[in-house]
């Protein structure tokens, strides 16, 4: 944390640089970085949430020099989450642009990366600013054509380092059981590969209870029924005797944690379905698919996997990432921690400096741009509930487009991980282990 500080601190003066930065601890530029980028991601998110806050909108009235009925309406709801998200996406996008072949911290723009924080909260302050003064119009509508766009890619990017989490979990602990024979570990890998099971089968019980029960409900009961076989044929290939001799370290708790999220996403999906008489989760308006914004369990585990994504890419370092079976690269948001450099610089108080990225970048400046601007959309989306804005601009609407987008989500996200599993005994000239 103390690192995240003085980033923060180190960029506004040379004075509070030379006062705070002498009691830092030792600091990875490349790791400081993109936690600073997330957690002004995670801030401008809980803004986000804070526009749907109820009562918000009752309160800004009774302060009657704060603003008119109209301004008022301008700076809460629905409208409002999609400036601020619009905001953070047109900020990350920017940066993205500019980040573009950064090889190494000699490059001058890299001092930009790492540095200036105080000016680029101000430059993304004032587009958020600015994005408050866009005519109302057709506005909604279009973000929320690219948010289901963006939204899709991430639920993508999710998967990939979902996927890059279970293999990691796994390894590491059949690693720990090999070395200490402590059975904790092994343990440990039954549990949650039987809990995650478990949950997944409950789930799909659930699911033909509630949203696929009726006559009418027969695509809910083929997103289930096909998403359940699609569950248990990964399951099997993950142990089959090619697999495990290609990946010794394979198997099931990967597919059970796979699972999981594959039933999360068919849930998410059914969740956005207009047709009440096959989706519970609708909170009926005036009229048929119209629904009130509510902070759901749906919307919470949205947001927590949103949260994992982020911060799990910003601390993220690995030779052996998952995501190079995945890309076919080996420069990504994961990568290894290389080019480092110690040394103390006595003008500011001795504090061990670690530039680690001085022969070359420990990740891709432009894609983790490009993800965090992804996720800015997909918090938009997540927070009004895949929801698409009807004509008076005064109500949401359930989605069918949302509906497809999250299963097709889920059935790439099963090809995803299939490809990880077959990619070793297909591409027998690239190495794996």
């Amino acid at each position: 944390m103390g690192c995240i500080v003085g980033s923060l601190a180190c960029c506004i003066s040379s004075a509070a640089c030379s006062l705070c930065c002498a009691c830092l601890p030792t600091c990875k530029n490349s790791t400081s970085s993109r936690i600073v980028y997330s957690l002004m991601l995670l801030i401008g998110s809980i803004i986000a949430c804070i526009m749907l806050a109820p009562g918000l909108r009752d309160a800004l009235h009774k302060i009657p020099w704060l603003c008119s009925e109209a301004n008022c309406d301008e700076v809460v709801g629905y409208l409002a989450v999609y400036r601020v998200c619009f905001a953070m996406a047109a900020f990350f996008a920017l940066f993205c642009l500019i980040m573009i072949n950064v090889s190494s911290s000699k490059d001058p723009r890299a001092k930009i990366q790492n540095g200036f924080w105080f000016f680029k909260i101000l430059i993304m302050v004032g587009i958020c600013v600015g994005a408050f003064f866009i005519p109302n119009g057709d506005f909604g509508k279009a973000l929320m054509v690219i948010g289901l766009i963006s939204g899709f890619l991430f639920i993508i990017i999710q998967l990939i380092l979902l996927i890059d989490f279970a293999h990691g979990w796994s390894e590491s602990w059949v690693e720990k059981y090999e070395e200490t024979e402590s059975k904790c570990y092994y343990f440990g890998l039954l549990f949650f590969t039987v809990l995650f099971y478990l949950v997944s089968l409950i789930a799909v019980i659930l699911f033909y209870v509630f949203y696929a029960h009726g006559d009418s409900c027969g695509l809910h009961k083929f997103f289930v029924s096909f998403n359940m076989i699609l569950i248990v044929g990964v399951s099997v290939l993950a142990i089959l005797p090619k697999i495990q001799e290609a990946q010794p370290r394979s198997g099931l708790l990967q597919s059970s944690v796979i699972s999981v999220y594959v039933i999360y996403l068919t849930w998410s999906a059914m969740s956005n379905n207009p047709d009440e008489s096959c989706n519970p989760s609708l909170v009926s308006g005036s009229h048929l698919g119209s629904v009130k914004l509510s902070f759901d369990y749906l919307t919470i585990i949205s947001l927590l996997l949103f949260l994992f994504a982020v911060l799990y890419s910003s601390i993220r370092t690995s030779a052996n990432s998952q995501v190079g079976k995945i890309t076919m690269s080996e420069k990504t948001i994961l990568q290894t921690e290389t080019g480092s450099s110690n040394f103390k610089d006595e003008e500011k108080g001795g504090q061990t400096v670690w530039d680690n990225e001085e022969d070359e970048v420990a990740y891709s400046y432009s894609f983790f741009h490009f993800m965090l601007g992804l996720a800015s959309l997909y918090v938009m989306m997540t927070i009004t509930n895949w929801l698409s804005p009807s004509p008076n601009f005064s109500t949401l609407n359930a989605n069918m487009a949302a509906v497809w987008v999250k299963m097709a989500s889920s059935w790439l996200c099963i090809l995803l991980y299939v490809w990880t599993l077959v990619a070793p005994l297909i591409l027998r000239d690239r190495e794996f282990s």
